[in-house]
């Protein structure tokens, strides 16, 4: 079975920002960025895009199909 894995909750603590300043950064609520960092979730490209343009890394360094 495929799924996605993701590193968003490690580079945002690299980052020291909270879940809720990083939601407010890329226009989602807290429970999105709760949601994605737990794997429930899968974002849409355009999110995908703005999560690793935020942490300054290409989509294939947050995001993997496993």
């Amino acid at each position: 079975m495929e799924y996605v894995e993701n590193k968003v909750s490690t580079l945002r603590k690299e980052k020291d920002v909270t879940q809720e300043e990083f939601a407010d950064k890329i226009g989602v609520s807290r429970q999105t960025v709760v949601a994605i960092e737990k794997g429930n979730y899968i974002p849409s490209l355009l999110l995908g895009l703005k999560i690793a343009n935020y942490f300054g890394k290409k989509v294939d360094e947050v995001f993997k199909l496993k």
